[in-house]
């Protein structure tokens, strides 16, 4: 794979080693000062609007009021338009960042890594979107959410929301390194600092919909203030399609095709994002909602994916279709939407269903490692509870938004139940086991090259023969040798299997034989490079050998601290937990804050059609 131009330039000027712990000293002093001053710089502005000294933010907020946020506050349409901008940038720096970790490993340090900067500076502008919308409301109460700061400032609630989802999402990046030192550096999406940075900014689509709400209800009596009908129906198709993106994120190690966990996890987010996002969509947007928010995160994810790979020329990522459980919504729609909780549920079951059945299928062509018939019961299930789940909150929210909320017994049970039902699906997925007692000979074939080129084929033959059966997939994967390498295994026989393309054998790559069945996730390493970072020696591949089937989480995680004791990962993970839970019971107050002090009914109907554009 070749290297982009400005990767190169700032891994010039990186150290040689890669840290396997915690950043160098002067990155953090240089980070943590250009911190403090974007922040300082922020806080001038505020300040300065708040006492009337600078009026700059004055004109962009009614800049933004008659352009694309055309029957919001500027208030809302500013910061609207800053946090769609942000998020769009920070998925780009998000998929890079991963593309990278997965192609080349660790960082030479934060600011070495080129992808960190566009993740920086969008996560930065999701907070500061929250600001100014906390900060531009001046001499009014923006709407009977607001929230109270001082005796005369109240702030939107969406606004607080936003600004705290965006420090949450924030927040992850010291904490990452300060984990690393901690217990190394975990290479997975889904290690404990990482998923505060994807949940922030993923949830602050939630956040933006509320202040929406707020905004449009401040300006419904202003003579002509409102914007035609289809600007507004694509206002927000576009928030619906953006909770979409940020909720799939979570996808990404199925994406780029090297998932740590088990393979019923992917059908489960799919329908999780596909519930509640589509729901949302068709009960807020109106008829072809759910559509149009597939067709907006085709586009932006689409769109991504093509920058990252062949633009950038890092690793591409597959997208899911996401199309049918789009129609799936629709459909249902036709007959429930006036009764939204049982939309929301009809929904889920036809999501992990039928949905199901399409990524299934999808999977098949667009997969690196296609779904397989050992999933299909239990991945299933899985689909139908995070479909279900997902689709009861988004028809909460939805209704939440419009003021129709149901009674606080009713939406607060649903609620709770939909968190639970997540929350298990998830731990039931994380449930794992590794085999003891088997192995495996591995005999190359077709060897080539040298020291630094060499490739192989190889016959494997795992023992006891019957170990696997009906496996997820037995893969090669070889990654971070400036490339990928994923390719399931063709089977012989009974516990047989043989290579369909060369596998790396030389510099940097990593590779291994991983083994999904079931339950069942264990690797066999093939080649693995020195790590003086970690005190690692090189494992050679010979022309045959047997090894341990062991956990791949200590192959592909070799970075891992092995001494640190299990009760404090156990209760520095709790800690991330609690304040996730945090974050996502705040932003089920502020839905629930909007119903109770703005309940009105919706101004287009759930099941209105999309309106025409007129001249």
């Amino acid at each position: 794979m070749s290297e982009p131009g400005l990767s190169v330039a700032l891994r010039l000027a990186a150290p040689a080693e890669k840290p396997a712990g915690g950043a160098a000293l002067d990155q953090i002093v240089i980070a943590t000062g250009g911190a403090a001053l974007l922040t300082a710089l922020l806080l001038v502005f505020g300040w300065g609007h708040r006492t009337g000294k600078i009026t700059v933010l004055t004109r962009l907020a009614a800049l933004a009021q008659r352009g694309p946020g055309r029957g919001l506050p500027g208030w809302a349409a500013l910061p609207s338009i800053v946090a769609m901008l942000s998020l769009i940038t920070a998925l780009l720096g998000m998929y890079w960042d991963i593309s990278l970790h997965i192609s080349h490993g660790r960082d030479e340090g934060p600011l070495a890594n080129i992808a960190h900067y566009p993740i920086l500076i969008g996560l930065f502008g999701i907070f500061t979107a929250g600001v100014l919308a906390v900060t531009l409301p001046k001499g009014e109460r923006p709407g009977g959410a607001a929230v109270r700061i001082t005796r005369h400032w109240y702030a939107p609630a969406g606004g607080v929301l936003l600004a705290g989802a965006g420090f949450y999402a924030l927040l992850g990046f010291p904490l990452d390194d300060v984990w690393h030192r901690i217990f190394g550096q975990d290479v997975t999406l889904w290690g404990p600092t990482h998923l505060m940075l994807i949940g922030g900014a993923g949830l602050s689509l939630v956040a933006m919909m509320i202040l929406e709400r707020e905004g449009r209800r401040a300006r419904q009596d202003v003579p002509g203030s409102q914007p035609a009908a289809w600007q507004r129906w694509v206002r927000r198709g576009m928030m619906s399609g953006g909770l979409l993106i940020g909720l799939s994120v979570f996808q990404a190690e199925y994406d780029f095709g090297v998932p740590q966990f088990r393979l019923v996890h992917q059908p489960f987010l799919i329908a999780l994002a596909a519930g509640c996002a589509l729901v949302a969509a068709r009960l807020w947007v109106g008829r072809g909602g759910a559509l149009f928010a597939v067709l907006f995160y085709m586009l932006i994810r689409g769109g991504v994916a093509v920058v990252v790979g062949p633009v950038i020329g890092e690793l591409w990522a597959s997208v899911p279709l996401y199309f049918a459980e789009a129609l799936c919504v629709e459909l249902a729609a036709l007959l429930l939407v006036r009764r939204p909780i049982a939309l929301g549920a009809v929904s889920g079951v036809l999501i992990g269903t039928a949905g199901f059945g399409a990524e299934f299928g999808w999977s098949r062509f667009a997969m690196k490692l296609p779904w397989t018939g050992d999933i299909l019961v239990e991945g299933m299930i899985m689909a139908i509870v995070g479909g279900v789940a997902g689709g009861l909150c988004g028809a909460l929210l939805a209704e939440g938004l419009e003021g129709r909320l149901p009674r606080p017994a009713v939406s607060r049970t649903l609620f709770a139940a939909a968190l639970v039902g997540a929350a298990a699906a998830v731990a039931n997925g994380l449930v794992i086991n590794v085999p003891t007692g088997e192995k495996a000979t591995v005999t190359l074939t077709d060897v080539r090259g040298g020291a630094a080129d060499r490739t192989a084929h190889a016959r494997i033959e795992l023992s006891p023969r019957d170990a696997v059966d009906d496996p997820a997939w037995v893969a090669i994967t070889g990654w971070q040798g400036q490339g990928l390498h994923v390719e399931p295994l063709i089977r012989e026989s009974q516990g047989v299997y043989r290579t369909s393309a060369p596998m790396p054998l030389h510099g940097d790559w990593k590779t291994l034989i991983r083994i999904h069945d079931g339950r069942t996730l264990a690797g066999v390493p093939i080649y693995m490079p020195a790590d003086p970072a970690i005190g690692a020696k090189e494992l050679p591949a010979p022309q045959s050998f047997t090894r341990d089937v062991q956990s791949e989480k200590k192959i592909l995680q070799r970075e891992l601290k092995s001494d640190v004791p299990g009760w404090l990962w156990l209760a520095s993970s709790s800690v991330v937990l609690f304040c996730t839970l945090v974050l996502v019971i705040a932003l089920g107050w502020g839905v629930a804050r909007i119903a109770r002090t703005l309940p009105e009914p919706a101004e287009t109907p759930a099941d209105a059609a999309p309106p025409k554009v007129t001249a």
